[in-house]
């Protein structure tokens, strides 16, 4: 089992009413480790898929005008290389200007992969928060149960300075097929790093809870490294710019 802070367990089940949107998918031979393992960086993509999926079923108004604060994955097991997969996401609570997307992944009828993703609503001119529509939050505020978010950040409070703690630095070079329609770093890509720790440690496994949590958006053209650091009982994992302006954290907590 999992300890610590409440954020570490799976925020609510899939609600008895409410919209709920689900699809299916197979695990395939580009979303996998050599050794056929999902990658988080796959499973990433897959959470951008269902939510556009869900976003253009459910009509909603300006559905790609949102960008992701926080994505939380609660990994039982691993799916496979060629594992049918069933997806399902529905709203799990909601705020002024932002909503959590939760989304619940099964293989064969068992629960593989809980995840939640903290999505803000802007305005794609400014960049700014806008509040959510009366329209939309009616849609959405059924599947809720009533539960309410904070955007606030989490992870990123209270962490030691980026050279403490034995801290380990590389350089992590960006690729132009890591950027994403509007030009900044793919979310995906972001799990990329934590896909890199995984497989230098793999006796690290399932079951296991990461977290990524953006604090800044990386743009071509900028110099990045990760500062990796082992801390009581996690790994934090930050994409750090130049001036150390962390512009990410990843956390990763093994049960």
């Amino acid at each position: 089992m999992f300890t610590g802070s409440s954020n570490h367990v799976p925020p609510s089940p899939i609600p008895d009413g409410g919209r709920r949107f689900s699809t299916s998918r197979k695990v395939r031979l580009g979303d996998v480790t050599p050794k056929g393992r999902l990658r988080l960086d796959a499973t990433a993509r897959y959470l951008q898929d269902i939510a556009t999926d869900d976003s253009l079923d459910g009509n909603y108004s300006e559905p790609h005008s949102w960008v992701v604060r926080r994505t939380q994955m609660w990994v039982a097991s691993f799916p496979k290389y060629l594992d049918q997969l069933d997806l399902t996401t529905w709203c799990g609570a909601l705020g002024s200007h932002w909503a959590e997307r939760r989304t619940q992944i099964k293989s064969q009828g068992t629960v593989v992969i809980d995840c939640a993703a903290l999505w803000v609503r802007v305005d794609f001119k400014t960049m700014k928060p806008v509040a959510l529509s009366p329209e939309l939050t009616a849609m959405l505020l059924p599947a809720t149960n009533g539960r309410k978010i904070s955007s606030r950040l989490e992870i990123g409070r209270g962490l030691p300075d980026l050279v403490g703690n034995q801290a380990e630095s590389r350089e992590w070079p960006l690729r132009f097929s890591d950027m994403d329609a509007v030009g900044h770093l793919n979310n995906a890509a972001y799990w990329e790093v934590l896909e890199e720790f995984l497989g230098a440690n793999s006796g690290r496994r399932a079951p296991l809870v990461a977290t990524v949590e953006h604090h800044g958006s990386i743009d071509p053209g900028d110099k990045v490294r990760i500062v990796t650091q082992h801390l009581d009982g996690r790994v934090v994992l930050r994409h750090v710019l130049d001036g150390d302006v962390v512009a990410a954290v990843t956390e990763i907590i093994f049960a």
